[in-house]
């Protein structure tokens, strides 16, 4: 059994300001706060392993995607690295794994105690739907699993990431590793104590993975997405399909989810341009 790592830094122990994640405005802390990312990601790989899971890909899925300290990884592992990736989070998630990991996520725009939420581009978007299904990163991604036939067993966060993800997925455990007080602050374990929670999180998923299931949303799908200004949706509009629903807000419907999925990155892609 092949395990798939999505990765992303906001979920991380001790993560409460962007400048403990923002590669591209050099800060001490980030090169302190990769590093232990790294580790919570290997610790999710370990006991995956124990567990008896015989491969990973690990997928850097934050900011620039290129954070992870490769040296300090599995030497097998295999990692895809950078950005402009048409499955952005969950590229080369289609097919060939058994399970999936999100290890460091964060809440969607609007959670009252989530740290650092956001919506994939928080200047371009601020709110997503699936069939209106609110959505955070951690749920349109797990659809896209789903529509691949890969099961969700482990997300790893702040709490209100864990508690929303297991509301829509009661099959994935959940590693809290920090409470959230308000969007720059939390209440976390220290570095050592999140990587055992997360390497044993791991592991007992591994050996449940027979009681998950996929997350689906079923044809046809309605992607309905509420951009940050107007000019952001004006422009995301003139994509052909997507249709203008309001001032600051657009709709795509298709009945094949990858082309939702890539859909959803376009606008996002394009509002930036705005």
């Amino acid at each position: 059994m092949r395990v798939y790592v999505s990765s992303d830094m906001e979920g991380v122990a001790g993560v409460c300001a962007w400048e403990q994640v923002d590669a591209r405005t050099p800060h001490p802390d980030f090169e302190i706060y990769r590093g232990y990312y790294t580790q919570e990601v290997r610790s999710a790989i370990e006991g995956a392993r124990a567990a008896g899971a015989t491969g990973a890909l690990v997928n850097d899925a934050h900011g620039p995607m290129r954070n992870l300290l490769l040296d300090d990884l599995p030497a097998d592992v295999r990692v895809i690295f950078g950005n402009r990736k048409p499955f952005s989070m969950v590229q080369d998630a289609d097919g060939g794994f058994g399970v999936a990991f999100f290890i460091g996520y964060h809440g969607a725009a609007g959670a009252a105690d989530a740290v650092l939420c956001h919506p994939y581009t928080p200047a371009v978007i601020y709110e997503v739907r699936l069939n209106g299904i609110p959505c955070s990163e951690a749920t349109i991604n797990a659809a896209l699993l789903g529509y691949y036939g890969v099961p969700l067993l482990l997300v790893t966060g702040d709490r209100t990431t864990v508690e929303d993800v297991r509301s829509q997925m009661p099959w994935v455990r959940g590693v809290v590793v920090k409470d959230s007080i308000g969007n720059r602050a939390a209440d976390s374990m220290t570095p050592a104590a999140a990587c055992r929670a997360i390497r044993l999180a791991a592991e007992e998923a591994v050996r449940g993975a027979a009681g998950a299931e996929l997350f689906r949303i079923e044809p046809p799908i309605a992607l309905d997405v509420q951009l940050v200004s107007a000019a952001q949706a004006h422009l995301v509009s003139t994509i052909p399909s997507f249709v203008r629903t309001s001032a600051r807000s657009v709709r795509f419907v298709h009945d094949d989810f990858a082309v939702i999925f890539k859909a959803f990155v376009a606008t996002w892609r394009l509002g930036s341009q705005a």
